[in-house]
């Protein structure tokens, strides 16, 4: 607590999904000077805007969510605005940043820029040891940049930039279109229109197999946090639970808790992605004491009354 009484923080992103956790997690710790910059009035691909920002803010502490992201179909869709938006934001922020004497800067990147073949479960060391996914390989590797930059910056500059790098997040607030959406977003609605609606079957693309590890938000929040606040060193550190489930298992059980009884068809002409994900999370726990809380199929539950209450409220 002690440790943000004093605080200015930015947190970029932090009207969005993950951004909102870490927003409400900073004011229950008593950060009192919390600035949430709005992509409307600040556009973080212009060097000049993220130079206003830092007038306006004087920050303390820059922790970085702002990001463009979306599930395979969006990345393959937009690759180059994945690869632009994501590199300029960040590379920019950091820099300026830095010459702005920003005290600690958290950089937060994603398991998509692990190699694609990376041996499971991946460990921080094996982070270079070739190249991510194709689908999602521009977005891997403009946020992996963040890290070359974060260690050069420290390297040269002595500047206290860290990298994270979480797993497929989930949970309530989550984004559910689904032209853009995450995996289990995707697959809650899916299941639960078609329930809805009598329909009996769904469609769900690839075969199945790939496997995949979820972290509940409100988790990686905490673990977010943590870091910041206990961590002040060069090397990358996972956020994940530790846990793996195939797509093939993970529909299943989403489609056991919203009731759809139907069948699942797969198609096979559209890609898996990543052949299997599971993080070693043992260095989160040793440098900064971040464990994951939230078991996968509670956290699925909150995530699907959360959707069912906010589809409620809204007349969607």
């Amino acid at each position: 607590m002690s440790f943000w009484r004093d605080k200015r923080v930015v947190v970029t992103g932090g009207a969005g999904f993950l951004g909102s956790f870490v927003v409400e997690k900073l004011r229950e710790r008593g950060c009192r000077e919390v600035f949430v910059p709005r992509s409307r009035e600040h556009d973080l691909r212009e060097r000049e805007v993220i130079r206003r920002l830092l007038r306006e803010t004087r920050p303390d502490v820059i922790i970085h969510l702002a990001a463009r992201v979306g599930g395979i179909g969006a990345n393959r869709a937009h690759p180059a605005e994945f690869f632009y938006d994501n590199l300029m934001m960040g590379v920019q922020l950091m820099h300026e940043s830095w010459r702005a004497g920003v005290e600690k800067f958290v950089a937060v990147g994603t398991v998509c820029a692990y190699p694609k073949f990376t041996p499971v479960p991946f460990k921080e060391e094996d982070f270079w040891n070739g190249y991510p996914e194709e689908t999602n390989a521009p977005y891997g590797l403009a946020k992996k940049m963040l890290l070359v930059q974060a260690q050069a910056y420290r390297q040269q500059y002595g500047f206290n930039a860290i990298y994270l790098l979480p797993v497929n997040l989930y949970g309530p607030r989550d984004n559910f279109d689904l032209e853009t959406s995450h995996v289990i977003p995707a697959l809650i609605r899916k299941c639960v229109e078609a329930k809805e609606q009598g329909q009996s079957q769904i469609e769900v693309w690839g075969t199945g197999s790939p496997t995949r590890e979820f972290l509940y938000v409100e988790d990686a929040a905490e673990g977010i946090l943590l870091a910041t606040e206990r961590y002040n060193g060069a090397e990358p550190v996972n956020l994940g639970s530790g846990q793996e489930i195939s797509i093939k298992e993970l529909v299943a059980l989403i489609a056991r808790l919203t009731g759809f009884a139907g069948q699942i068809t797969w198609d096979t002409t559209k890609p898996d992605g990543q052949p299997r994900r599971r993080l070693d999370t043992r260095r989160a726990e040793e440098y900064f004491g971040f464990k994951a809380q939230t078991p996968l199929e509670e956290g699925l539950r909150r995530t699907i009354d959360w959707y069912l209450e906010t589809r409620s409220r809204l007349g969607t």
